[in-house]
């Protein structure tokens, strides 16, 4: 994957489109684990959801920059 991603009018690093996709898919986790109430056993929501973001972009990003 490049380094830049050609918009029509600039060029954004990569990585801004993968913490998007990762926004995205961390939003749908959450929506699954709050339906199937695994929230019930974690200490700080809040604060799993920030730490799941985390990891969700950096795999992202160590699958594409390997």
């Amino acid at each position: 994957m490049p380094r830049e991603v050609a918009v029509p009018d600039a060029y954004l690093p990569a990585i801004v489109l993968l913490m998007i996709a990762g926004a995205a898919l961390t939003w749908a986790l959450d929506r699954v684990i709050a339906h199937t109430g695994l929230y019930r056993i974690v200490w700080h929501p809040s604060l799993f959801r920030a730490s799941l973001l985390v990891c969700v972009c950096g795999v992202l990003g160590l699958a594409v920059y390997h």
